[in-house]
C-alpha cells in the first residue's frame, strides 16, 4: 500500500511539473522555456543523471502547427499540376515495360517523393542571375518524376517520355537515373549509386564555400538539396562525412531524407525507428535536425492528446508496425493503436476507419513541407537535416503502396489505374484508362500558367547543364619546357616534378588562381608540404592557433583563402570534393583545375565507384596515384602496393591514363591536359602514377611528344647494329629496370637493344581497339594500321615489355605487335622488403628482365642453351622459387 500511496504521489507531482512548464510554454518566450531545460539538464549532467536517449525528441513534428507559416502557394493547383506529373512518371514506368519486358523503372520511389520534391520546385529551387542554380541531388530512382515535370514545362517531348530507357534505340531517350554524360544538357548530379549523393553533396557545400572564400566568385548563393532515401543512409558514404558539414558550418546544405521506412526488400528498420536512429546520429554530428513527421490532420489529435499516450505510443512503436497501418485499411488503425486504451480510444471516437486511414504522413503536407524547408533555408551556422515520414507506393494501392515489393513495381493492372486516377483526381476516363496516355493541361491553363510564373519566379528550369565557362587561356609553355631539359646528374622523383608542376602553376598567371590540389593528409608523404606557405591550406575560420612548427619554413598554415583542400583521411571525401572542383565550369562557370594526389592503391580500387561517378558528371582534372606500383612503397606491404589502377582504368572511357618515368614525359602530358580540358574544352579525365623513386632525369628527345602523348615512342635507339636483336618497352618506376637490362644486354651478351617508353597502354588500348572496329564496320580488308602497328611495322627481333603492374596489361595490346611480347609483371599479393629485394621477387628487375630476352632469344635459336644455363646462375635465377602470384594462407 506504502509504495501504491508513493507511486501516486509521483503522478501528482510529474503533473505539477508538466503543468508548470505547459504554463511557460504558452506564457513565456520560447527562449524561456530554452534556459529551464538547459539548466535542469547542467544540473543533472554534475550529479551524473543523465537521459538515456539525449539526441532524439519523441515521435513528433519539430514544428509545432502554431508555429507554422500559412503556404504561400495555390494548394489546389500545385495538387493538380502533382497529379499530372505523378500520372506520367507512372505512365512511363508502365508503357516502356508494357513494350519492352524487363526494361526496369521505379514507380513507388517518385510516389513517396513526389510532394517533397514539387514544394521545392514551385517554392525553393533557385536559378540566380549569374546563371548558376541551386545544386540538387536527386533521389536517383525517382527520376521519372523529373521527367514527367520536365514535360509539363515544354522541355521535352512525349517522344521523349516514350522512349524512357531506351538510350540505345532513339536519341530522344530518357536515362534510366541521373546521367549527365548520356543527357548532358539536363542532368548535373549522378545520383542513383545510392550513398554517393550525400557525400557528393556535403562537399558540393564546402567547395561552394571555398569558391567565395578564395574570391574565385562574388557571392555564392546557392544551396545544396540532396534528396536521399532511408534506407540508401546505411550507406557508409551517406554517414562518413556528416561531422565534417557540422565542422565548418554548411548551413548552405539541406538534406531531405525520404523516410518511407523501406528499402528495397523489406523495411529499413523493422523493429526499430530508423528515424530516430537518424535524428540520434545527426544531431550527435551537430547538425540541425527537423522531422517532419505527420499531416495537418494529426493535429487536433496531439492537441487533445493532454497525457501525451498518443505520442509516447507512436514513439515506442517499431517501424514494422507502422508499416502494417499504411498498408492495411483503416479498422486496423483504429483498433491496434487506439483500441485498447480508455483515453486513446476517446481522441477517435468520433473519426471513422476511413477517415483515419486517410490522415497523411509528414511528407505527403504541402504546409508541413514548406515550413520544414523554408526553416532549413532560415538556419545559421549549421546544415539541415529534413526527416520526412512518408510511404512508399502512396496512392498506388494494391499496387504496391506501403508494401515490402513496393520497389519492383513496374506495371499497373485496370484497377490500380483507376485506384491511382481517382485517388489523385486525375482528368483521364475509363476508356482511356488502358493506353495509360501521356497527359498535360491545355497551354494557357490556369495549372501551366501557374506552373510557369512559378518558375520564372524562382529564375528558371532545373536541373539545367550547360558549360559557362570561356575557353581557358593557357599557363606559360616556360612552366613545362623547363623539364625538356633534364636533371644531368641530379636524381629526382616524378612525385617531385609533379609537386614542381604544380607550384609552378600556382604562381602563373593565366591559372593561378584556378589551380585546386586536394589530398588526404599525405602532403609530406608526396613532398606537397613545400605548397602550405606558398598556397595554404582551406579553413573556412583560418588558423585559430599558433602550429608547433610555426618557426619553419614549411609550416602547416591554414587560412581562409588557403588553395590546398586538406581533407584528412578520407579518399571518399576528397574524391567527393575532386567532382565539385572539376564540374565547377558548369555549376559556377569557374575553370578550376583539380590536382587530387593520392595513394595510387587508394583510388580506383577505394573509390572507384566515385570516380565512376566523375566520370558520369564530366569532371576535370588530374587524378594523381603516388607512391605507384607494386614495388614502388618498399616498407608497406600488400595492403598499400597498388599493382592494379591502370588495369581499372582501362573501363574509363573518357579517362586518359599514363605511368609516365621522366619529367618531360610528365610535363607534356599536364601541359596537353589543360590544354584538352580548359582551352579545347573537351570532358575527359586524366590519371597519372607517379612514383618516390629517384633517378637522373633525360633531356627529352627529338620528336617525342606525340608518340608520349599516344602512349608509345622510341626512347633509345640501339648503340650498334648486332645479330642479336631486343625490343625492350618499360613504364613507370621500371624504366630504370629496363635501361639497366638494355646495358647488359649490350655489354655481356651481344644483344642490340631498342628502349621504347610506354606511357599509357590506356592510349595504346584504346586506339587499337577503336581503329579494329573502324576497319571492321567498314569492311576495310586492307585494315589501317593501329598505332601500335605504325610504330612497330619495320621491327623484328624479340619484345619483352616489364612494368609495376599486373601482366594483364600489356597483355590487352600483345595481340598488335608484330611477334609474341613477353610480360613481365607484379601480380600476386605485395610484400615489404627494399625496391631492389620487391622487384627481384616479383621478376621485373633488370636481371629477369635480361633472362627473359635472353630465353626468347635461345627459344628462337638465337642464343645457345648452354649459354642460357650459365646465365641463369649469373644473373641469380632461382628455378625454384615460388611463384609470386601464389602465397599460402
Amino acid at each position: 500500500m506504502a509504495k501504491e500511496n508513493k507511486t501516486s504521489e509521483h503522478e501528482k507531482e510529474n503533473k505539477e511539473w508538466l503543468e508548470s512548464f505547459r504554463w511557460i510554454l504558452e506564457n513565456e518566450p520560447k527562449e524561456r522555456a530554452e534556459t529551464i531545460l538547459k539548466l535542469l539538464q547542467d544540473e543533472a549532467v554534475k550529479k551524473a543523471v543523465l537521459p538515456t536517449e539525449d539526441f532524439t525528441m519523441p515521435y513528433y513534428n519539430t514544428i509545432p502547427s502554431g508555429e507554422e507559416k500559412a503556404y504561400p502557394g495555390n494548394i489546389e493547383i500545385e495538387e493538380k499540376l502533382t497529379a499530372y506529373i505523378r500520372w506520367n512518371a507512372m505512365a512511363m514506368v508502365a508503357k516502356a515495360n508494357r513494350e519492352n519486358e524487363g526494361i526496369g523503372g521505379h514507380i513507388s520511389t517518385y510516389a513517396s517523393i513526389s510532394n517533397l520534391w514539387e514544394v521545392g520546385f514551385h517554392h525553393f529551387f533557385k536559378v540566380y542571375e549569374d546563371g548558376s542554380a541551386d545544386n540538387v541531388y536527386f533521389q536517383g530512382h525517382a527520376s521519372p518524376g523529373v521527367y514527367a515535370r520536365a514535360f509539363l514545362e515544354d522541355r521535352l517531348t512525349e517522344e521523349n517520355l516514350e522512349n524512357f530507357r531506351r538510350d540505345v534505340f532513339s536519341p530522344k531517350a530518357l536515362t534510366s537515373y541521373p546521367h549527365p554524360k548520356i543527357m548532358p544538357n539536363f542532368w548535373n548530379h549522378p545520383t542513383v549509386s545510392m550513398g554517393l549523393g550525400a557525400i557528393m553533396a556535403i562537399y558540393q557545400a564546402r567547395f561552394n564555400k571555398y569558391l567565395q572564400d578564395r574570391g574565385l566568385v562574388k557571392e555564392n548563393k546557392q544551396k545544396v538539396w540532396a534528396f536521399l532515401g532511408d534506407g540508401e543512409m546505411d550507406e557508409p558514404e551517406a554517414r562518413g562525412a556528416i561531422s565534417i558539414a557540422a565542422r565548418d558550418k554548411l548551413e548552405n546544405l539541406i538534406f531531405v531524407v525520404d523516410c518511407n521506412l523501406q528499402r528495397l526488400d523489406g523495411p529499413v528498420r523493422g523493429n526499430h525507428k530508423i528515424i530516430q536512429e537518424l535524428e540520434g546520429l545527426f544531431k550527435g554530428a551537430g547538425w540541425n535536425v527537423i522531422k517532419v513527421l505527420w499531416g495537418s490532420e494529426w493535429d487536433a489529435l496531439f492537441e487533445k492528446d493532454k497525457s501525451n499516450k498518443l505520442l509516447k505510443r507512436l514513439t515506442e512503436l517499431p517501424d514494422g508496425e507502422l508499416q502494417k497501418y499504411a498498408f492495411e485499411d483503416g479498422d486496423l488503425m483504429k483498433e491496434e493503436l487506439f483500441g485498447d486504451d480508455e483515453d486513446l480510444k476517446e481522441l477517435v471516437k468520433n473519426i471513422s476507419p476511413e477517415e483515419l486511414k486517410r490522415f497523411k504522413r509528414g511528407g505527403h503536407d504541402l504546409t508541413k513541407i514548406y515550413n520544414a524547408y523554408q526553416a532549413a533555408v532560415e538556419h545559421k551556422g549549421q546544415p539541415t537535416i529534413i526527416l520526412a515520414q512518408t510511404i512508399k507506393g502512396y496512392g498506388q494501392g494494391d499496387s504496391g503502396e506501403a508494401s515490402n515489393v513496393a520497389h519492383q513495381t513496374k506495371k499497373m493492372d485496370e484497377k490500380g489505374l483507376k485506384h491511382f486516377r481517382d485517388y489523385f483526381n486525375v482528368p483521364i476516363s475509363d476508356e482511356d484508362l488502358e493506353d495509360i496516355p501521356f497527359i498535360k493541361p491545355q497551354k494557357d491553363s490556369e495549372e501551366l500558367n501557374y506552373l510557369f510564373e512559378r518558375r520564372k519566379k524562382l529564375g528558371g528550369f532545373l536541373p539545367t547543364r550547360k558549360d559557362k565557362t570561356e575557353a581557358l587561356k593557357e599557363p606559360d609553355a616556360a612552366i613545362f619546357e623547363n623539364f625538356f631539359e633534364g636533371s644531368d646528374d641530379k636524381e629526382a622523383a616524378t612525385t617531385g616534378v609533379m609537386v614542381q608542376i604544380v607550384s609552378k602553376l600556382l604562381k602563373d598567371e593565366n591559372v593561378k588562381n584556378l589551380i585546386t590540389p586536394i589530398i588526404p593528409d599525405e602532403s609530406r608523404t608526396f613532398g606537397l608540404e613545400s605548397l602550405f606557405s606558398q598556397a595554404g591550406i582551406y579553413a573556412p575560420e583560418g588558423q585559430n592557433y599558433e602550429p608547433v612548427d610555426k618557426d619553419t619554413l614549411l609550416f602547416y598554415k591554414e587560412e581562409k583563402k588557403g588553395a590546398i583542400l586538406e581533407e584528412g583521411i578520407t579518399e571518399a571525401g576528397c574524391m567527393s570534393e575532386f567532382i565539385a572542383a572539376g564540374t565547377a565550369y558548369s555549376n559556377q562557370g569557374v575553370n578550376t583545375i583539380p590536382f587530387y594526389f593520392f595513394y595510387s592503391m587508394f583510388g580506383f580500387q577505394r573509390v572507384g565507384d566515385l570516380i565512376w561517378a566523375a566520370a558520369d558528371a564530366g569532371a576535370k582534372g588530374f587524378l594523381i596515384g603516388g607512391i605507384s606500383g607494386r614495388t614502388s612503397i618498399p616498407g608497406e606491404g600488400l595492403q598499400h602496393q597498388d599493382g592494379q589502377s591502370h588495369l581499372n582504368a582501362l573501363a574509363f572511357p573518357n579517362l586518359k591514363a599514363y605511368d609516365p618515368t621522366f619529367a618531360y614525359e610528365l610535363a607534356i602530358i599536364v601541359q596537353n591536359g589543360i590544354k584538352e580540358m580548359y582551352a579545347d574544352k573537351k570532358n575527359y579525365l586524366y590519371y597519372l602514377s607517379v612514383v618516390n623513386d629517384t633517378y637522373p632525369m633525360p633531356k627529352m628527345p627529338e620528336d617525342v611528344k606525340d608518340g608520349v602523348l599516344k602512349g608509345l615512342y622510341k626512347f633509345k635507339a640501339a648503340s650498334k647494329t648486332k645479330e642479336r636483336k631486343a625490343h625492350l618497352f618499360g613504364s613507370g618506376a621500371i624504366m630504370k629496370e629496363v635501361l639497366a637490362a638494355a646495358e647488359i644486354l649490350e655489354e655481356e651478351y651481344e644483344v642490340a637493344v631498342d628502349i621504347w617508353s610506354i606511357t599509357s597502354y590506356k592510349a595504346l588500348y584504346d586506339d587499337a581497339i577503336d581503329t579494329e572496329r573502324e576497319n571492321k564496320q567498314h569492311a576495310q580488308l586492307n585494315p589501317e594500321p593501329n598505332y601500335i602497328e605504325q610504330c612497330l611495322k619495320d621491327e623484328n627481333g624479340v619484345f619483352v615489355a616489364a612494368l609495376d603492374y599486373v601482366k594483364a596489361l600489356p597483355l590487352a595490346v600483345s595481340k598488335w605487335f608484330p611477334a609474341k611480347l613477353t610480360t613481365l609483371g607484379t601480380d600476386g599479393f605485395g610484400r615489404s622488403d627494399t625496391r631492389e629485394q620487391l622487384r627481384h621477387f616479383f621478376e621485373v628487375d633488370a636481371k629477369n628482365i635480361v633472362y627473359a630476352v635472353l630465353y626468347d632469344l635461345a627459344m628462337q635459336d638465337d642464343f645457345p642453351t648452354e649459354e642460357l644455363k650459365k646465365a641463369i646462375k649469373k644473373l641469380e635465377i632461382n628455378p625454384d622459387k615460388k611463384n609470386p602470384r601464389k602465397y599460402d594462407l
